[in-house]
């Protein structure tokens, strides 16, 4: 099973310094029954897309957590053995964790497929979208419209040797 698992550049650098993305449980992302549902797709592409945005999503939420880290939103696409993921039933139907999955054990940086990272050029309005966090989640429509403009970013993929560089 393909997992996103959300980081900033610290927690990359992290993962890199001591070769382990999580020692387990910790969240990812992924395509999920309730996702597929939600998306009404059967695309496992755009599934794929749609697991990859909510884990951007929930990078937005660590960076809005650490005001030090830059502003560039990072995610890691890993392959995990199907039963190192599970959903949790309780909390499957809220649109807030969509395609929130709990990876149980240890993971290693090695087998990772991919990172995902913003373009320097997006950091302006990543910076602004985890500023307004708070406010759109309170239902501010402002708010949620700057949210949404880190959205329009695309995440650029990097190769997992290309790692050395994007934390360096």
């Amino acid at each position: 099973m393909r997992v996103y698992v959300p980081l900033t550049l610290p927690g990359l650098a992290e993962a890199y310094r001591t070769g382990r993305l999580g020692d387990g449980p910790f969240v990812a992302y992924a395509v999920t029954p309730v996702l597929r549902e939600w998306y009404v797709s059967d695309d496992i592409e755009e599934l794929e897309y749609a697991a990859l945005s909510r884990a951007a999503l929930a990078s937005l939420r660590l960076l809005a957590a650490d005001a030090g880290a830059p502003r560039r939103r990072v995610v890691v696409a890993v392959d995990v053995s199907d039963g190192a993921a599970r959903t949790d039933p309780d909390r499957g139907l809220d649109p807030a964790t969509l395609g929130e999955v709990r990876v149980a054990g240890p993971v290693r940086l090695a087998e990772a497929a991919a990172v995902h990272v913003d373009a320097q050029d997006a950091e302006a309005d990543v910076a602004a979208a985890a500023d307004a966090l708070p406010a759109a989640d309170g239902g501010d429509d402002d708010a949620q419209f700057a949210v949404d403009g880190a959205e329009d970013h695309e995440l650029l993929w990097y190769a997992t040797q290309e790692i050395p560089s994007l934390v360096g």
